[in-house]
């Protein structure tokens, strides 16, 4: 599917943040049910070439997430801490890529739901990292392109659900 909509990512360099934006042509209730459902959220997480399972996802203040990105033999575990879920306004959580070689690479991700006019909503997703290291090693691992192909699958899921 086409869409008018980019996403936008800046990370400059030496910075410790990287910050994601784009705006989706559904309604902030649909978007933000789409990033809080589990059977929601694994039609479109990441690259088109892999397979999301969901081990655990208690999206509440305080709860948790872990899942599995599999990609032929090769599978990337996630995980992280539900610290806010203010619907349909903002999550504050924190991600874990757990295929470094020590844990403890942690960053802190607020994502903002705007609504816009016209049944338009932007998302605002500002993630902390806890070094300009960490931040580059995520970057250089691939997440641009799974968050680009992320968001084009998260539009074409919001086109089916308005059906």
């Amino acid at each position: 599917m086409t869409t008018p909509n980019k996403t936008t990512i800046t990370a400059e360099p030496g910075k410790l943040e990287v910050f994601i934006s784009r705006e989706f042509d559904a309604p902030r209730e649909s978007v933000f049910r789409a990033f809080t459902e589990p059977q929601l959220i694994v039609q479109w997480l990441g690259p088109r070439d892999v397979t999301m399972t969901v081990e655990r996802f208690d999206y509440k203040n305080g709860g948790s997430y872990r899942y599995l990105h599999r990609r032929g033999a090769h599978e990337y575990w996630f995980h992280g801490v539900i610290h806010e879920v203010l619907a349909p306004e903002r999550i504050i959580q924190t991600f874990e890529f757990e295929g470094f070689p020590e844990s403890g690479h942690v960053a802190l991700e607020t994502t903002k739901f705007e609504a816009l006019p016209g049944d338009r909503t932007r998302i605002l997703t500002q993630a902390i990292f806890q070094s300009v290291a960490d931040r580059d090693s995520m970057m250089q691992a691939g997440a641009e392109r799974g968050i680009n192909q992320g968001h084009e699958r998260l539009t074409e899921l919001l086109e089916a659900l308005k059906k």
